[in-house]
């Protein structure tokens, strides 16, 4: 799809906005599990965490954010990065996300 142009980082983050922590009700965005996005070449490239190290779903959930950022017109190919650093704690997840999760402070 050469004549679609590159994909935006809204783009990208409309779509990471369906992914979901499959444990948690929530968003991997506004769980606070991303980390950055940057967009090269119309290759999109996600630096994310997971809730925990342990995390048994992390693949399941990496796949289905490459699949779906594959969806996006304009993207070429698209690569997820999990990382540790900084560990993830519950201070991450945004305010709605709290509220939704009853977590309000």
């Amino acid at each position: 799809m050469e004549n679609s142009p590159a994909p935006t980082e809204a783009d990208v983050y409309e779509v990471l906005r369906e992914c979901y922590d499959p444990e948690i009700p929530v968003n991997l965005v506004d769980l606070g599990l991303i980390y950055g996005v940057a967009i090269n070449n119309r290759v999109v490239n996600v630096t994310m965490t997971l809730t925990a190290p342990g995390c048994q779903m992390g693949m399941m959930i990496t796949q289905e954010i490459q699949d779906k950022l594959l969806g996006i017109p304009g993207c070429d190919d698209a690569c997820v990065e999990i990382v540790w650093d900084p560990p993830w704690t519950p201070h991450m997840i945004s305010d709605a996300a709290k509220k939704q999760l009853n977590l309000d402070d």
